[in-house]
């Protein structure tokens, strides 16, 4: 964790926007803003290990990369940022929807989430992904068949969002 507390926007009820601590938004369910972004190269998604240290989920497969923007960060910023911070790469990212969920994610934690789905396209023989430790244990390309095989097969190798995000949204490659 880090020595400060990370502030991200959660929502009140009347649409709002507050300043909450990341691990209270957590903790307590809080309905709070989130990125999700998924680069292709063709029809093949890269996806991410989640660092076996992370506070939630870690050593779980997840897409390309996801966050929470800062207190008063907009959210294209935050998906450039974390996605540099995340795999040490940048592409041209564009919004494709914005969605909402909710999901245990253990160990009494729970995410509801409004997400921000951003799709970038690389070229895998070229891109250079560099890893952030802190972050990311491995990187993979898989094809949605393959994936969606593999989560029926092995759905506790998922995040919960990720999960989510491949039975609701199986076009996002298109």
């Amino acid at each position: 964790m880090n020595a400060h507390p990370i502030i991200i926007p959660a929502i009140a009820e009347d649409g709002s926007l507050y300043p909450v601590e990341k691990l209270k938004a957590h903790e307590d369910g809080l309905f709070h803003l989130a990125i999700s972004i998924f680069v292709f190269d063709g029809e093949h998604l890269l996806i991410q290990k989640r660092a076996a240290s992370k506070y939630h989920c870690g050593g779980l497969w997840a897409n390309t990369c996801c966050s929470h923007p800062y207190w008063d960060e907009p959210s294209d910023s935050c998906a450039r940022r974390r996605l540099n911070e995340e795999l040490g790469f940048n592409v041209p990212l564009s919004r494709r929807r914005v969605v909402e969920y909710s999901a245990d994610v253990g160990g009494g934690l729970h995410e509801h989430e409004k997400v921000t789905m951003y799709v970038g396209s690389a070229d895998r023989a070229t891109l250079e992904v560099k890893p952030n430790p802190l972050e990311v244990d491995e990187v993979r390309w898989v094809t949605p068949a393959d994936l969606a095989t593999e989560i029926a097969e092995h759905p506790e190798r998922f995040t919960p969002w990720f999960r989510i995000y491949a039975e609701r949204y199986p076009d996002l490659h298109v």
